[in-house]
């Protein structure tokens, strides 16, 4: 579940091992590029976070990150 903190939309993603994280992170990266919209991010290992907001509206939440938060969780399976 995403969380709402500080102005950010923020979920922490936890998989088998490095290589599927990463295999994440790139179909995030695809997708990301493709809705010009891009995650703030971090991996550790098998871990993910990753938060988002809108750097033009004035780094608030705004329907391109709920849209965005979206494909995300699609991606994760």
């Amino acid at each position: 579940m995403w969380t709402e903190e500080n102005n950010q939309l923020k979920k922490t993603f936890i998989f088998r091992n490095f290589v599927e994280a990463f295999a994440f992170m790139t179909r995030v990266a695809l997708t990301a590029e493709k809705m010009e919209h891009h995650p703030n991010w971090s991996n550790v290992y098998n871990k993910v976070n990753i938060s988002l907001n809108t750097h033009d509206a004035g780094d608030i939440i705004t329907e391109k990150d709920r849209k965005l938060a979206a494909a995300i969780d699609k991606l994760a399976g």
